[in-house]
């Protein structure tokens, strides 16, 4: 006998845990079932970070081939009754010093992915890292002056050992200048994250501000009609 499949409202009932720079649980944020469920679609992370390592690249790499070489202009020796092959440069490329055949030339690798997909594989990125608990968020990370010494035990705190980031809701001058200083993490603007910077992470540590800015970025892309709560 078959049974009617039950459709799953979209309400969320996950929740992620927000902690204080002492690591202390201050709040529960509820996610949407509709960005947060299932398991990360690696085909779609693979070919984001593809296109991500090839806009990298710099394209300067130049040989130069035959017609770059300088000299060759006159007939080594007669084309008959030499003895020898016939040869018609010497800059040609069985020749030593002669150009280099189909050898590279500055261009460019850039892979352009549609913004639908770049926002899918932040957010596929970033559910892996859910899933593998190494996604974090803090209530807030604010400062008043640039001093790095209320923020130095982040790390030990969250158990950070590897390279990791720390997302920003909005570049500040004292907080970033009192995060810089520490070696373990890089900053990033959550208008900015993309899916290479998370998957280049140990941890992802977000402030509050910032998941739920991420979030409605993501949601725009998902069409899910639902908000996610708190945001």
């Amino acid at each position: 006998t078959k049974t009617n499949k039950v459709a799953r409202p979209a309400t969320a009932h996950h929740e992620l845990l927000v902690h204080d720079l002492a690591g202390k649980e201050v709040e529960r944020l509820s996610l949407n079932d509709a960005l947060w469920d299932g398991k990360a679609n690696l085909r779609i992370l693979a070919q984001a970070v593809q296109a991500y390592r090839a806009n990298m690249r710099a394209g300067t790499a130049s040989t130069k081939r035959r017609g770059d070489v300088s000299g060759g202009g006159k007939k080594p020796w007669k084309q008959k009754h030499t003895g020898r092959a016939r040869a018609g440069s010497i800059r040609s490329p069985l020749w030593r010093h002669g150009g280099s055949t189909f050898g590279p030339k500055p261009r460019s690798f850039r892979i352009e992915l549609p913004k639908a997909i770049r926002r899918k594989a932040l957010l596929e990125s970033l559910k892996g890292k859910l899933q593998d608990q190494e996604l974090v968020v803090v209530s807030q990370l604010a400062a008043t002056e640039p001093k790095t010494k209320p923020f130095a035990g982040l790390a030990g705190v969250f158990q950070v050992s590897r390279k990791s980031i720390i997302v920003l809701e909005e570049f500040q001058d004292a907080i970033v200048k009192s995060l810089r200083n520490l070696a373990v993490f890089e900053l990033r603007r959550a208008d900015d994250l993309n899916a290479f910077d998370v998957l280049n992470a140990s941890k992802v540590v977000l402030t509050k501000g910032a998941f739920q800015r991420v979030e409605q970025r993501l949601l725009q892309t998902s069409g899910a009609s639902a908000q996610a709560s708190g945001s």
